[in-house]
């Protein structure tokens, strides 16, 4: 196997250019966001910049709590973000549905993964815990914003038919189940997407990256495959504790809450 390829500092500048060459194309067409790109491009640099030399400094000196506290911090920030890009001012009672299930379902899975399918020792390995629980937390993050988003839409656009349902004798969860089922088709598609397209449509980030660094790609393609599954039912799993508790916080004695009002 070739050794990997040593980026000089000035050949990773020049890969900015792609970053210049869509800013050209947005003043070309008008479009309104080369501040976005450009601040977006600069909290890139810095976040895996400073990401870089933490990690480094973990994986030569790799402790227990402190790995933990760093899957914690995904775990929080992950939640925090999911706050964010909700159109909608949630009650605390959603607000807690969401955190629980984003915390169960990624963390069971990383749990599953880490002890079963990888047998990681010691348990706390940094270079294999950090990297997965990223992943595991970022896609679960990914599955549930979409899953709520979906189920708030469906709630507000067809709230005459929750009550109509209601009126004929339904449960709520009878009333709510087809909407409940979309928001989790929502959630899970792009990763089952992904699947479908993975091996001859694109070569996924983890493998490409073992296989740079000189990895066979047997063991490159053995790792990937877990990885995708341990990611899918990552978030099947926090979707699914999602939808089966959140459609519950729209309902009072089995009647609709008010209306959720959109963010100002």
């Amino acid at each position: 196997m070739k050794s990997l390829i040593d980026i000089e500092f000035w050949r990773l500048v020049s890969a900015y250019v792609f970053v210049l060459f869509v800013l050209l194309i947005f003043q070309w067409r008008g479009i309104s966001r080369k501040m976005q790109l450009t601040v977006a491009t600069l909290r890139m640099t810095i976040q895996l910049v400073i990401a870089g030399y933490v990690l480094a400094y973990i994986f030569d000196n790799p402790n227990a709590w402190l790995v933990v506290g760093i899957v914690l911090a995904m775990e929080v920030f992950a939640i925090y973000n999911i706050y964010k890009r909700v159109p909608y001012a949630m009650p605390k009672a959603l607000k807690r549905v969401i955190a629980s299930s984003m915390f169960a379902g990624s963390i069971v899975a990383l749990l599953y993964f880490n002890f079963v399918v990888l047998n990681v020792s010691p348990w706390f390995d940094p270079r294999y815990v950090i990297p997965i629980a990223g992943m595991m937390v970022g896609n679960a993050m990914t599955g549930v914003t979409l899953g709520i988003q979906s189920l708030l839409d469906n709630m507000s656009n067809n709230r005459d038919k929750v009550e109509a349902a209601l009126m004929l004798g339904a449960t709520p969860k009878q009333a709510v189940k087809r909407y409940v089922d979309r928001a989790f088709d929502s959630a899970v598609l792009p990763t089952i997407n992904n699947m479908v397209g993975m091996g001859i449509v694109f070569l996924p980030g983890m493998m490409t990256g073992q296989i740079l660094a000189g990895l066979s790609p047997v063991t490159a393609i053995q790792y990937q495959l877990a990885i995708m599954l341990g990611i899918l039912g990552g978030v099947a799993m926090s979707v699914i504790l999602f939808t089966q508790l959140a459609y519950k916080t729209f309902f009072e004695d089995a009647q609709l809450k008010p209306r959720l009002k959109e963010k100002k």
